[in-house]
């Protein structure tokens, strides 16, 4: 059976694995759907983003979005995909990471909605943390058999012979947690669709058969595959192995802009229907236009723009365009100036830096000076003075001669000077 929903994630590449009666259930009525986020950090990151995308698509299209935060389940870890166990969490650090993604998770759904669709967020922590042991076992444990829970890919990868670690009894009642949120949501706020990633399905599942041995109710699931890049790694951290964090402070704004910005062409087509909410017809128009003219890059600033407003607003874009023009373009003393702290650090990171006092600025100093004896920026006089000769100096993005005096009015917020060699050779004056 067709289902709007249904279709539009199968053309955008988010449907992986789907129960039978899914799409019957959507087209039934309005139909609430959970996804469950684990509280491994205050932010949540780029990897997050397709889940978030299932709720925002699925409260778009009539049906009502709640999004889980894993505090009980985030004090356990999660084995899917683990080579071994995580670090538990005391409640302190817990709750300080839910509030953060909490946070972040508003900026994507709409928790005001008068169509009675609201998004709802809820914390696991808040119904597991008074459930003792005992009721759980005789709740819970006795519905599901270890040979059931045993067949699951995430036991059977770790408990295999090619591992050497094993699995503790903690993670291995995860899938069991999870079920009960899936039950319990069900219960309480007639949950019945839970989504996530390809790995999740044994859990989800698990869920599923619970509530049907529990309560004889009917549940459904899908799940989307795991993002790839094209030579098949996996998609979210940056060249240098970072996580890409959705919050400003982890990751700036520039840095998250310059990401999506770097993402190679194949990647690109695939990406731009997961990452955006833009519509197949306009889509189909960006890939054929870039396919003719791949130079262009029109796909890769198309997904940066979409994804960057979603994520930092409208602002933040122009403020990492901007900023992008500073090493690939022509830009201003002016534009450098009007860069806040963070930006300008995050553009120029790794630049090479030297430290002078701020009375030094005061009196003025010379070029020559400021470039050999002050910040070792060039080796000796004779070499500034051919650079500056053949007009190759910089301060500021502006080019100068060697009758340049640096003062405090060159500074740009109060504390940087950036001098320039070149196209690509740069240097930070920090100024104390």
């Amino acid at each position: 059976m067709n289902n709007p929903l249904i279709e539009e994630l199968t053309w955008r590449g988010l449907i992986h694995n789907i129960m039978p009666g899914t799409a019957e259930q959507l087209n039934k009525e309005m139909t609430t759907g959970y996804v469950g986020f684990d509280p491994t950090a205050d932010s949540l990151h780029v990897g997050s983003l397709v889940p978030i995308f299932l709720l925002v698509h699925l409260q778009r299209h009539g049906h009502r979005p709640v999004a889980l935060v894993g505090g009980a389940t985030g004090m356990i870890g999660d084995p899917t995909g683990k080579s071994a166990e995580r670090n538990l969490l005391d409640e302190e650090t817990l709750e300080k990471y839910v509030n953060g993604i909490k946070a972040q998770l508003a900026r994507f759904l709409d928790f005001d909605g008068r169509n009675g669709n609201s998004a709802i967020l809820v914390n696991n922590y808040d119904w597991m943390k008074d459930f003792s042991f005992i009721d759980f076992v005789r709740n819970v444990g006795k519905h599901l058999t270890v040979n059931y829970m045993m067949a699951k890919d995430s036991v059977k990868s770790r408990l295999s012979s090619e591992s050497n670690v094993g699995m503790s009894f903690t993670e291995f009642t995860y899938q069991l947690i999870q079920g009960y949120d899936y039950l319990y949501l069900y219960e309480k706020l007639g949950v019945k669709l839970q989504m996530g990633g390809s790995d999740q399905w044994g859990n989800i599942t698990t869920g599923t058969e619970l509530i049907r041995r529990t309560i004889q109710g009917e549940a459904f699931a899908f799940t989307c595959p795991l993002t790839t890049k094209a030579d098949g790694t996996k998609f979210g951290k940056s060249e240098g192995g970072e996580n890409i964090w959705l919050d400003k402070k982890r990751t700036s704004p520039y840095k998250f802009y310059q990401f999506w910005l770097n993402q190679a062409d194949a990647d690109c087509e695939k990406y731009i229907k997961i990452y955006t909410f833009l519509d197949k017809e306009t889509i189909d128009d960006l890939i054929e236009h870039h396919r003719k003219e791949p130079h262009l890059r029109e796909l890769q600033r198309k997904l940066a723009t979409e994804i960057t407003i979603m994520v930092h607003g409208v602002d933040e874009l122009h403020k990492a365009e901007k900023a992008s023009q500073m090493l690939f373009g022509k830009s201003t003393s002016e534009d450098l100036k009007s860069l806040d702290t963070d930006t300008f650090l995050s553009v120029f990171e790794g630049v090479p830096q030297a430290i002078i006092t701020k009375e030094d600025l005061e009196n003025g100093l010379a070029i020559v000076d400021v470039l050999v004896e002050k910040s070792g920026f060039l080796k000796s006089n004779s070499e500034a003075r051919r650079e500056l000769a053949a007009n190759a100096i910089s301060v500021n993005k502006e080019k100068i001669t060697d009758e340049f005096i640096l003062d405090t009015s060159h500074l740009i917020n109060d504390k940087y000077v950036l001098l320039q060699k070149g196209k690509k050779n740069y240097f930070i004056l920090l100024v104390e």
